[in-house]
């Protein structure tokens, strides 16, 4: 029994032996019955010869025995004494290795190294200062060749519909010129491989720049498409997001509009791009339109005429398109009616002529004995109360005389030319700044 369990102890120890020469650190393959000192001694130069010529290892020792080899000393990193491990394993004849080896704590020796490298990256530099001033020149003249052309007033002042659209093209010379002089001195560098990574991280930079001022982008992009449709003129009367006045000018920024106080109004371009225009010049027939009352028992087919009439009868309106005069409402009181027509608003102020008109339709109406009556209330009141009693009937009152009508009021558009004046000495001062074409046609 004893005999059996030594015999199984035996094939066991046999069976884990080359297990453990499996170890990633450790050299594999199968071991030499004979050991020689000789042997040893060949294993042991040859690992000091190769870790002479590989440098770094000038204090690590290496001892052979029994092709066990044991190394001891310091190195300068973990990453370099793990290597030694690599590095004897490969050597034939080697068993098993006994790495001992510690990082150093020598501050020089630390630091050498680093001397050694900032040294060398500077010799290198230096060699590449030829080589990078060759660079430096072909960038510079094709940055100075693209600045050259973007000076230039044609073509761009040619091609483009304004001054801001050209500016815009010089603008875009400017930077494909950096960027055809950039990759020109990488390629000369050789480093042609670092151009997608700058404009990668040109593209980031660009897209959270974009994020950050993206009304500043919208409101430059809305200043593009407007310079471009041009939807108005100068001086032209125009409500914007219910701002109303004359145009002055059209800035990268900004639509200037002087209202009808006198008072300048800025509104970005964003919000002109993507609000309603309402362009009161753009055709310079314009309607009128205003309110008379007549009560009830009224002829209303004469009182509709003599509107009619009295209107058409007026200098300043238009034969074509016709007054027209109509019913509108009904209220508690009085017969509302509606009275519209048509006037040149380039001679005509539109103002002035409605107000004209309906004095006239007064007048006519008060000559023909329409009555436009008052709003009536109805009081009731207690019946508790007595009835106080009636007292002698007062007399009617006379009708007053009816007065002649008197002709037409100037109804000329000075206010309106006065407005014109100082939109005009505006853009004067800043005729640098302006996108609007003053002969330019306006676009739907």
């Amino acid at each position: 029994m004893i005999r059996l369990i030594f015999a199984v102890t035996v094939v066991l120890s046999l069976l884990s032996a080359p297990l453990a020469a499996q170890s990633p650190d450790q050299p594999s393959g199968t071991i030499a019955v004979e050991d020689s000192a000789t042997k040893d001694a060949a294993i042991a130069v040859r690992i000091r010869d190769i870790l002479a010529e590989l440098g770094g290892y000038e204090d690590v020792t290496v001892t052979v025995s029994s092709g066990i080899v044991t190394l001891r000393g310091t190195t300068l990193d973990h990453a370099t004494a793990t290597r030694l491990n690599e590095i004897a394993g490969r050597v034939e004849g080697v068993v098993a290795i006994e790495n001992e080896v510690t990082e150093t704590t020598d501050v020089v020796k630390r630091l050498n190294p680093a001397i050694e490298r900032f040294w060398a990256r500077t010799k290198q530099m230096l060699a590449y200062l030829p080589l990078l001033a060759v660079a430096v020149f072909a960038f510079a003249v094709v940055v100075a060749f693209g600045f050259f052309l973007a000076r230039r007033r044609r073509p761009w002042d040619d091609i483009a519909p304004n001054a801001f659209i050209a500016d815009l093209y010089r603008q875009l010379v400017r930077i494909a010129s950096v960027l055809a002089g950039l990759v020109v001195a990488l390629d000369v560098l050789g480093a042609m491989a670092l151009l997608s990574t700058i404009l990668g991280a040109a593209g980031i930079i660009g897209l959270a720049i974009g994020f950050a001022v993206r009304d500043t982008v919208e409101n430059f992009i809305a200043s593009i498409m407007l310079s471009i449709r041009q939807p108005f003129r100068p001086n032209d009367s125009i409500e914007i997001a219910g701002d109303e006045g004359k145009v002055i000018r059209l800035t990268s920024r900004a639509t200037i509009l002087l209202n009808w106080d006198g008072n300048h109004v800025r509104i970005p371009n964003s919000t002109v791009f993507k609000s309603r225009i309402l362009n009161y010049s753009r055709n310079p027939e314009r309607r009128f339109k205003y309110q008379v009352s007549a009560a009830y028992g009224t002829d209303l087919a004469f009182a509709l005429q003599l509107a009619h009439d009295t209107v058409a009868a007026l200098p300043f309106v238009l034969d074509s398109p016709a007054v027209n005069v109509w019913i509108d409402e009904l209220g508690g009181s009085d017969i509302t009616l509606t009275v519209t027509g048509w006037i040149n608003q380039q001679d005509t102020s539109i103002l002035q002529a409605r107000s004209e008109a309906i004095r006239q339709t007064l007048l006519a109406f008060e000559a023909a004995g329409i009555e436009m009556p008052e709003p009536t209330y109805r009081i009731l009141t207690s019946p508790l109360e007595t009835a106080a009693p009636a007292g002698p009937t007062a007399p009617e009152p006379s009708l007053p005389e009816v007065p002649v009508p008197e002709p037409a009021l100037n109804v000329e558009a000075t206010a309106e030319l006065e407005l014109e004046r100082i939109v005009a000495q505006e853009r004067e001062e800043t005729k640098d700044d302006d996108l609007l074409n003053r002969e330019g046609a306006v676009h739907e």
